[in-house]
């Protein structure tokens, strides 16, 4: 009972995080509140969390890599794929041998393995993080983009990196070519299993479904069945099941292109979606926050141990590691921009050159997070031979103050990076509004066909035939807004605004009839809820 009591408690400090958040008036992070609850429930209750390693690490991660596989924005990481894959990659490997090297010569005492783990450890950043702060100071799109591509792919091979360095710790050896070879191994197997686990499972429930017909409950479970099947899959057939999950989170957003699915089914399933993932991210950040004072006093016994008896050096680790972070960040991304300019000069392409602000805004929206920490959480309690493994909670010390002081140099420093700072143009909507309007071509061809096919040998065709007509003239309603320019647009644009605040306003005192009605008792509960949602889903229509 004790143990299901910590996990209300870290779920209900989740919830109070959200309203907190609204309600701090410098508007803190998410995650930020999240460590801060989490560190009042450690310090209020004698009982504490034992994190199992192995499950900490199934139980959170193939979900969160799964979904950000499967939202990431597919043009935004094609377009931007070298930028993506020059962080991605190229920085998360200068990353873990750059910082390993600079962490065992910043404390001689760790390992250079243990090192390299730390360094693998604290490489993946966090978009979640970066979203949350942007709440306050919008981020460009395409910046939001690539910072999402570029998340996605180093939790990947940055955790992958974290696996060899681990081995290399546990085995006492380190080949590079076995390493690349083993690499190769692990990345090719573990995606090539994630594309099979998503397209065999879709496949099956979708034969199963045009066979016996759909069920909602059913195929919300099986989405998130699915990044569990493929990591368990993969790392029984010794493949990397972090990228299993990624690659599955990228199938699956192909596979829903079918549009096989019931509305009603991707509505419900993306709202199960979205609740799971603030909830796991959440308890990621909670927990670290009711970690905390273990953390802490772990991280101080091993300083005692290896003779510092100075605890604030410990702040000043963090401090040091963080700042070469951000340095790194900023030399590779200036790097990557001057080669990219020159490459453009060479193809004589006239590109503009990115005031340093915007660079310097790229490092500092580095915010380490969720991944970070699961990935230093799951390193192992005990070597191969039983010995404690070396230096663990001095690692998990810093990776968790790397987090806490990123967020906190994001939270301060990014909004006035980026206030007043001249950016390139956001896309425009000339794609939006051609897709607009080749599917409202298509219903009016739809419905064309519809009411012939209805209407064909009935005595009352004319019925039909005015029915169809109400509905074609408001898809030819949509066409004349899209084909106007100019002064004319924005009238219209503003008369859609008009437009949708009046219905705003019908729909809400519907629904507040229909609860009426049924406080009342005339009104069946079951229908109640069934009108009540047909609102709620027209209200999301104007309102999303």
């Amino acid at each position: 009972m004790t143990t299901i009591t910590i996990v209300l408690f870290l779920l209900l400090a989740v919830v109070a995080s959200g309203f907190l958040s609204r309600m701090s008036p410098i508007r803190l992070p998410l995650p930020l509140i999240q460590i801060i609850l989490g560190a009042l429930i450690a310090l209020s209750t004698n009982e504490r969390v034992e994190l199992n390693p192995e499950i900490f690490f199934l139980l959170f991660l193939p979900p969160l890599l799964f979904l950000d596989g499967w939202r990431i924005p597919k043009v935004g990481l094609l377009r931007d794929k070298w930028t993506i894959l020059e962080l991605s990659l190229g920085l998360v490997i200068a990353t873990v041998v750059g910082m390993g090297f600079f962490i065992n010569w910043l404390i001689p005492t760790i390992s250079l393995p243990v090192a390299f783990a730390l360094a693998a450890v604290i490489s993946p950043t966090d978009p979640v993080a970066v979203a949350a702060i942007a709440k306050r100071t919008p981020i460009p799109k395409r910046l939001m983009h690539i910072l999402e591509g570029e998340s996605l792919l180093n939790d990947a091979s940055g955790l992958v990196c974290l696996r060899f360095a681990i081995a290399a710790t546990l085995t006492g050896t380190f080949s590079l070519g076995t390493a690349a070879l083993t690499f190769l191994q692990l990345a090719i197997g573990g995606i090539l299993i994630g594309v099979a686990v998503t397209w065999g499972i879709t496949a099956g429930k979708n034969f199963l479904a045009r066979k016996f017909g759909e069920e909602s409950g059913t195929q919300i479970l099986i989405s998130l069945l699915i990044p569990f099947g493929a990591y368990l899959l993969a790392e029984h057939l010794h493949c990397s099941g972090i990228l299993a999950a990624v690659s599955a989170g990228v199938t699956m957003s192909y596979a829903e292109m079918s549009g096989q699915a019931l509305a009603t089914t991707r509505v419900r399933r993306a709202a199960v979606w979205d609740m799971l993932h603030f909830t796991i991210n959440g308890v990621i950040f909670v927990l670290l926050g009711e970690q905390l004072p273990a953390i802490i006093e772990g991280a101080t016994l091993a300083a005692d141990e290896a003779g510092n008896h100075e605890i604030w050096m410990l702040g000043v680790y963090v401090v040091a590691i963080t700042l070469a972070l951000v340095a790194l960040r900023f030399i590779w991304v200036w790097t990557s921009v001057r080669f990219t300019l020159f490459r453009k000069r060479k193809d004589e392409v006239s590109t503009p050159e990115p005031h340093w602000r915007l660079i310097a805004a790229m490092s500092v929206a580095g915010v380490r997070g969720a991944i970070t920490l699961a990935g230093v959480l799951s390193i192992p309690l005990l070597m191969n031979d039983g010995t404690p493994f070396p230096d663990r909670d001095l690692a998990i010390f810093l990776a968790s103050g790397v987090i806490i002081l990123s967020l906190c140099i994001a939270t301060f420093g990014l909004p006035k990076l980026i206030n007043g700072l001249e950016l390139p143009p956001e896309e425009s909507d000339e794609e939006e509004d051609q897709a607009r309007i080749s599917a409202t071509e298509a219903a009016i061809r739809a419905i064309e066909q519809a009411q012939h096919a209805m209407a064909e040998g009935r005595s009352d065709a004319d019925l039909y035939t005015d029915a169809g007509s109400r509905l074609m003239e408001t898809y030819r309603t949509r066409l004349n807004d899209k084909a106007l320019s100019g002064e004319a647009k924005e009238t219209f644009q503003k008369v859609e605004e008009i437009d949708r605040k009046l219905r705003l306003a019908a729909l809400n005192a519907e629904r507040e009839e229909l609860f009426r009605l049924a406080r009342d008792r005339k009104l069946e509960d079951e229908l109640a809820r069934k009108l009540i949602r047909e609102i709620d889903l027209l209200e999301a229509r104007y309102t999303g």
